[in-house]
């Protein structure tokens, strides 16, 4: 199957409040080593949240995947920085098109060390202009009820906040996107 290209033209570098220099990039298959080495470092906590408690078992095959994005459908962006002479990921920020082609569900993750700087909020800004600039009607995500920080970023930036219809441990926040102009 053949995937469209990666979508380059979305890069940017920026300036958080506090640290290096960030940029903002389409994740690509190359990046599996450095995609090993963040989900390796985050937190157990920062680890449960982002995968709901740990129900999802991290392998090679598993960050394979994570790194083979088929940007007609999907989107996987990366935050970097250059630490000791290394490109270092610092953040993935994502969403998988649903069935239906008008929503999809977004997941985001940033590492501890660089949590509370605004990156997730540039990721998920950038995320939600991606997704509204290809159509999507609606972005949702499940997070865990007692991640107090990513449910603030999603009220901050102007998701709503629900019961999940299946999991009462679960919070669903969701996005009414603009409709798109016609391309």
């Amino acid at each position: 199957m053949a995937q469209a290209s990666i979508p380059v033209e979305l890069t940017e570098s920026f300036q958080p409040v506090i640290g290096a220099a960030v940029t903002l990039r389409p994740l690509r298959p190359e990046d599996v080593d450095i995609e090993t080495a963040f989900v390796q470092g985050l937190s157990a906590a920062t680890r449960a949240n982002r995968l709901l408690g740990g129900a999802i078992k991290v392998t090679r095959e598993y960050i394979e995947r994570l790194t083979q994005v088929d940007y007609a459908r999907d989107m996987a962006l990366a935050a970097t920085v250059m630490l000791e002479g290394q490109e270092t990921l610092i953040g993935v920020a994502r969403y998988a098109l649903e069935g239906d082609g008008r929503s999809c569900e977004f997941a985001l993750v940033i590492a501890d060390a660089w949590q509370g700087r605004g990156i997730g909020r540039r990721m998920l800004q950038k995320l939600i202009a991606a997704a509204a600039a290809r159509g999507v009607a609606r972005l949702y995500g499940d997070t865990l009820a007692t991640n107090r920080g990513m449910l603030g970023l999603a009220k901050a930036v102007g998701f709503t906040l629900g019961r999940h219809p299946e999991e009462p441990h679960l919070t669903r926040v969701t996005l009414d996107l603009p409709a798109a102009a016609a391309s």
